[in-house]
C-alpha cells in the first residue's frame, strides 16, 4: 500500500470530511477532523471548516474513525514473524496490515527456541516506535501443555525465576507484553515481571479462578484469544473465562472472525465486560495481506480454507482476519453496537497499552492515525501520523 498523493502528506494541514465520524467516544455526523503536523488538531462541523485549509471530502456514506490497533498479529503480506524475528519482518508486517485500517500492532512471537525468542525481543526493541510497531507480543513459551492449541508441544517450557533476567528485556522493547499460563510459573513470576514494566496476559491457560486472582493481584491485566485455549466456564468452575467477564482489572482479546468464537458469545462477552473490556485482535497468520493459501508453521503445513486456517489434524492454526473483517463480524453477525466494535479495535487496546492519550482516539492532540471504512465495514484508507495509504486488494 502506497502513499497517496495530495491526500494528506506528512507535516502538512489539512481537513478530512465524512458522513459520521467517531472519536472514539462518540458519534458526530458531517463532520470534520482537523489536522496538523501528523496530529489531529479538533472536530469540527462540516460547514465550519476554515476556507484557507484544505479540505478532502470523503465518499458519502464513509466512517471516519481511529486507527486500529491489534495486540496479537502473527503475521501477514506471506511473512511470520516465528520464521524470521527481525526489524524488517516486524515492519513488513505491520504495512500488511495497514490497507485494513491497523495503524498499530504487536508482531506476536509464539511459542518456539528460547534463542529465537531473545532474537524477537532485540528485534523490537530496534523497531518500537517506528513503522506502526508499538512492541512484541511474547506468546508463550511458557503455557500450559494442556492447552497448546497450534503451539508446539515439544517447545513449550517450565518455567524458572532464572527466566527472568532475560523475560524482563520486554520492558525495553516498547510496550510489550507476554502470555502465560499463570498456574504453570512460579510464585512472584508474574509480579517480577510486571515490576518491571512488563505486561502480563493469561492464554493457554487451565489456570482457576482463584490461580487467576491471585495473579491479578500481582499485576497481570490480560486475557488472550478469550475463549480458546482454556476451559469453558461452568457453573462450579468460572476459571479464566468467567474470571475474565467479571473482573474490570482484566482487558480481554477476543477473535471475532465466526470461527473461534461463535458471534453469539461475542456478544454475551460485550454484554458482560462492555467495550472498555474487550479487545478486538486478529492473531493473523501471514495470509492475510497475501495470495498464499497456506504456509508452514514450525514443521505443520497450514492450510486455508473457507476463510479457516487448520494443520492436517483439524487444528486452528491463528486466523485469517484483518481488523476491519472483525469490526465487521461484530457488528453485522454478532450484534455488537458500531460505537462499541470500534472502541475495541482501537481505544481499548490503546488503554491497555496505556498509549490513550496519543492514540485510539481522535481528541485534539492525538497523533492523526485514522481509518475510512465503507457503510460495509471495508477500509477505503488509512492515515499514519496524518500520511494517507490507499487500501488496494
Amino acid at each position: 500500500m502506497e502513499p497517496a498523493s495530495g491526500s494528506g502528506a506528512k507535516n502538512a494541514a489539512f481537513a478530512l470530511t465524512a458522513d459520521r465520524i467517531f472519536d472514539g467516544h462518540r458519534w458526530h455526523e458531517r463532520a470534520a477532523v482537523l489536522i496538523e503536523r501528523g496530529l489531529v488538531r479538533g472536530i469540527a462541523a462540516a460547514g465550519d471548516v476554515p476556507a484557507a485549509l484544505p479540505r478532502h471530502d470523503l465518499p458519502v456514506g464513509t466512517l471516519l474513525a481511529p486507527g486500529f490497533i491489534d495486540l496479537q498479529v502473527n503475521g501477514g503480506g506471506g511473512i511470520l514473524l516465528n520464521d524470521d524475528p527481525t526489524p524488517a519482518a516486524m515492519a513488513a508486517i505491520a504495512r500488511a496490515h495497514r490497507r485494513y485500517g491497523t495503524t498499530a500492532c504487536l508482531p506476536t512471537f509464539i511459542t518456539d527456541t528460547f534463542a529465537k525468542a531473545k532474537a524477537a525481543i532485540a528485534a523490537a526493541r530496534v523497531t518500537a516506535g517506528k513503522d506502526g510497531i508499538l512492541g512484541l507480543h511474547l506468546e508463550g513459551p511458557f503455557i500450559s501443555p494442556a492447552r497448546p492449541g497450534i503451539h508446539p508441544p515439544d517447545r513449550i517450557a517450565s518455567a524458572t525465576l532464572a527466566d527472568l533476567e532475560w523475560l524482563t528485556g520486554l520492558a525495553s522493547a516498547g510496550r510489550s507484553l507476554i502470555t502465560l499460563a499463570p498456574e504453570c510459573v512460579p510464585a512472584g513470576f508474574v509480579r517480577t515481571l510486571v515490576g518491571a514494566g512488563v505486561r502480563v496476559s493469561a492464554g493457554h491457560s487451565e489456570a482457576s479462578a482463584a490461580v487467576m486472582m491471585a495473579a491479578i493481584a500481582d499485576g497481570l491485566s490480560g486475557v488472550t484469544h478469550l475463549h480458546n485455549a482454556m476451559p469453558a466456564m461452568m457453573a462450579r468452575e468460572p476459571g479464566i473465562v468467567g474470571t475474565a467477564l467479571c473482573e474490570p482489572r482484566l482487558t480481554a482479546g477476543i477473535i471475532a472472525d465466526a470461527i473461534h468464537v461463535d458471534p453469539l458469545v461475542v456478544r454475551a462477552s460485550f454484554a458482560a465486560k462492555g467495550a472498555d473490556g474487550i479487545a478486538l485482535v486478529t492473531d493473523a497468520m501471514p495470509t492475510v495481506g497475501s495470495t498464499e493459501d497456506g504456509f508452514e508453521l514450525l514443521g505443520r503445513s497450514i492450510k486455508l480454507h473457507d476463510q479457516k486456517l487448520t494443520d492436517q489434524s483439524g487444528t486452528l492454526a491463528g486466523a485469517h482476519l484483518d481488523m476491519a473483517s472483525a469490526v465487521r463480524i461484530a457488528v453485522t453477525l454478532a450484534g455488537v453496537p458500531t460505537g462499541d466494535a470500534l472502541r475495541a479495535a482501537s481505544l481499548t487496546p490503546a488503554r491497555y497499552l496505556r498509549i490513550d492519550r496519543e492514540r485510539g482516539s481522535l481528541q485534539a492532540g492525538s497523533r492523526a492515525d485514522l481509518v475510512a471504512l465503507t457503510p460495509t465495514f471495508h477500509a477505503l484508507a488509512t492515515w499514519i501520523g496524518g500520511e494517507r495509504f490507499d487500501a488496494h486488494e
